[in-house]
């Protein structure tokens, strides 16, 4: 039987069973043969019953949702697993854009001649944007406005150095303490020498605070002296507690409590009512004494925006920054800096504390309140830091160190991105109530004394929250305790009042932290305890409210003026 195939014994084979004989192939026909498939086969149209299978299958495996692996295509977008409507009541809040914290001064001057004593207070920065400070025996004044120095005085030789320096509320008269003991008031309009005080303290004078028109002198002897600079015996009122050098003295932003520290490494909290003319041995003045610092305690800084918390400073062997609740004298807390503590200042328009520092870095340090996180630390200085002054917008710091120079520092933000005062156009209600001696307030009666209510409006320019008249609030009526509105009665006064803070916009029961009542301009009651609005006030002054009498709230709210 025949075989299917032959083979020739004789025929030579080129090539393998993989690569073909190239000598018989056409490249280009071959390359046009592929490509040309390829193109047609991605361009061609399916079937209507492929592209339907394959949306069905599409649709039951992938959930309708495109090729896992797109190579050639862009992918398309993912799909929104929320809802709009969702989505648009959950935006983020916008980031909080962070200020920039300058390095480096502004500006700095040559300061000549400044005394290098930590238990002085060279230097000040007044209302009228004019910065103080004293050099050796000379007082020289420069305006923040256009640059300019002058000197105020050289006091006689025999008197200086000057040793400490302050300015009144208005700008326009400065206090400067001696280190004969005496106290000289200008008036810097017209470089004009008012008076000089006399006979208050026994040798230097360190420390000088202003409280309205009561000039608080603190002295090397130890001795706190109010000083009312309208009438011929100035000195009405001390305070003795400290038993050296009284090196800080600060008052509140009420006026109600003044803070001194002294070399004796004493804090003393003292009620303005608690001084006296004619102090006795053994009697004590102050609201609190508190001994927690280990070195002398010079620094001090009331807060801005929370009226009973006091920030001190230590000196070299303390190095702490201490926080007090000066309603109760605790302490809230206690950073150790780790050198000396020269000077505090509060930022006005952030919670932020600024303090200056001696040896070994000799700098600035900015930190977050209440955290205590170091933001940032000032270098330039070449030696301990021992004074800094607080423009009048809140913006710009002034240090003075014992290197002989005065330095600018914009850390607080500048007055065009700092917060503003709140918009004069809002305007709220304080309601002022009273009750018969045998019968308790309660809140439906408060609720239902509509002709007590008073409103206000706000003021930048102004400090306190006044009411134009109150007309349902019999006179000879003593206010004794300010108490909530759940009704505490008193037995020893004639009637107990009661005070609500409402606002008008939201009409919610929104309470203003209020430190003090003033009557025709007087004290008349503070706070005595607590942080809020509803917590008792005690009578500071003996004082009747009159049948149309004014009445002024100081507080947290500050910005306030009277409505027309």
């Amino acid at each position: 039987m025949p075989s299917l195939s032959t083979r020739n014994p004789s025929a030579k084979c080129y090539g393998d069973r993989f690569i073909p004989d190239r000598s018989a192939m056409d490249m280009d026909v071959a390359h046009y043969l592929l490509t040309e498939g390829k193109k047609d086969k991605e361009n061609a149209a399916a079937s209507p019953s492929k592209e339907a299978y394959r949306r069905l299958l599409a649709e039951k495996l992938l959930n309708n949702r495109t090729r896992i692996l797109a190579f050639r295509n862009k992918p398309p977008e993912p799909e929104n697993v929320f809802a709009a409507d969702t989505v648009s009541s959950h935006q983020a809040k916008p980031a909080k854009q962070r200020r920039y914290i300058p390095q480096s001064a502004e500006r700095t001057l040559d300061a000549p001649d400044l005394v290098d004593d930590y238990y002085l207070n060279l230097m000040d920065w007044g209302s009228s944007n004019v910065l103080s400070i004293a050099l050796g025996d000379t007082m020289y004044l420069w305006d923040a406005s256009s640059g300019s120095t002058s000197e105020l005085v050289t006091v006689e030789e025999d008197n200086g150095p000057i040793t400490s320096v302050s300015w009144a509320p208005d700008g326009r008269h400065l206090a400067i303490g001696l280190n004969s003991s005496d106290i000289q008031l200008w008036d810097t309009s017209s470089s004009r020498l008012l008076r000089t005080l006399k006979g208050v303290h026994e040798s230097r004078v360190g420390s000088l605070a202003w409280n309205n028109n009561i000039l608080t002198t603190g002295g090397m002897d130890g001795r706190i002296v109010n000083n009312d600079v309208r009438i011929r015996d100035h000195a009405v009122q001390t305070y003795q507690g400290h038993s050296q050098e009284v090196c800080g003295l600060k008052w509140s932003g009420s006026g109600q409590q003044l803070a001194s520290g002294g070399n004796d490494n004493l804090l003393h909290i003292w009620d303005v009512s608690m001084a006296s003319s004619m102090p006795s041995a053994g009697r004590n003045q102050w609201l609190h004494r508190l001994e927690d610092h280990t070195a002398a305690v010079k620094a001090l800084a009331w807060c801005p925006f929370q009226s009973n918390l006091l920030a001190t400073g230590g000196g070299g062997s303390d190095r702490c920054i201490k926080f007090w609740n000066t309603h109760t004298g605790a302490c809230l807390n206690s950073v150790d800096t780790g050198s000396q503590v020269c000077s505090l200042l509060w930022n006005k328009n952030e919670r932020e504390l600024l303090s200056s520092h001696g040896f070994t870095q000799n700098q600035l340090t900015l930190w977050k309140y209440p955290s205590m996180v170091k933001m940032a630390e000032l270098t330039g200085h070449t030696s301990r830091v021992l004074f800094m002054a607080q423009s009048p917008d809140g913006c710009t710091v002034a240090s003075a160190s014992a290197d002989e120079t005065l330095r600018f520092w914009n850390v607080f933000g500048t007055p065009e991105v700092a917060k503003p005062a709140p918009k004069a156009s809002h305007t709220g209600m304080l309601w002022l109530g009273s009750a018969p001696p045998d019968q308790t307030p309660c809140p439906s009666r408060m609720s239902g004394m509509e002709k007590s209510i008073r409103k206000y409006a706000e003021d930048p320019t102004k400090s306190v929250m006044e009411i134009l008249h109150v007309e349902e609030i019999p006179a000879k009526h003593i206010l004794k305790r300010w108490t909530n509105d759940q009704g505490t009665y008193y037995p020893n006064m004639h009637s107990t009042f009661y005070l609500k803070a409402m606002d008008v916009e939201a009409f919610d029961h929104t309470y203003v932290g209020l430190d003090a009542l003033m009557v025709s301009g007087a004290p008349f009651a503070e706070r005595r305890d607590g942080l809020g609005f509803e917590d008792r006030m005690a009578c500071l002054v003996p004082g009747t409210l009159p049948g149309n009498g004014e009445i002024a709230c100081v507080g947290k709210q500050r910005n306030c003026r009277k409505m027309h």
